[in-house]
């Protein structure tokens, strides 16, 4: 265990930060996931600027990598144009 004060509100700290950190994370996957098992078109578009905007806050935050956003936009929009 931790010996000084700061490295105990450390531990503090890093614990809440990777709560928040997971919440966020396990947010963006779910919407990812709820996008890509849509069939209809209207609502996935709907849907899109949302997951859109949540997967650049994330990059923003290096809570994700910026090419792995890219790539999952790239992918979902390549997604619901397919979609009939």
């Amino acid at each position: 265990m931790a010996n000084h004060k700061s490295s105990v509100k450390r531990i503090r700290q890093d614990k809440k930060k990777t709560l928040h950190n997971k919440y966020y994370a396990k947010t963006m996957r779910n919407a990812v996931r709820k996008l890509r098992a849509m069939t209809d078109k209207e609502e996935a578009l709907k849907l899109y600027p949302s997951v859109q905007k949540m997967l650049d806050k994330l990059a923003k935050t290096n809570l994700i990598h910026k090419n792995k956003a890219a790539n999952l936009k790239s992918s979902l929009a390549c997604y619901i144009n397919k979609l009939g």
